[in-house]
């Protein structure tokens, strides 16, 4: 995925489907300097990974 993707995402109202390695994860924000993503997966608020934008693929 690319950061302005991403960036859409994160500003949606919309419930975008988006992986990170095969699993469903909500994207909570993006670093656009080093190219990442703070995210969490479904289901697991209190897991946050920072992961890069290139990694994430929506459904």
């Amino acid at each position: 995925m690319d950061m302005h993707r991403v960036k859409q995402i994160v500003s949606s109202p919309d419930d975008i489907r988006v992986c990170y390695h095969g699993q469903s994860v909500w994207i909570d924000g993006y670093d656009e300097t080093n190219r990442t993503a703070t995210v969490h997966m479904r289901g697991r608020e209190h897991e946050r990974h920072i992961v890069p934008v290139e990694e994430l693929t929506e459904e």
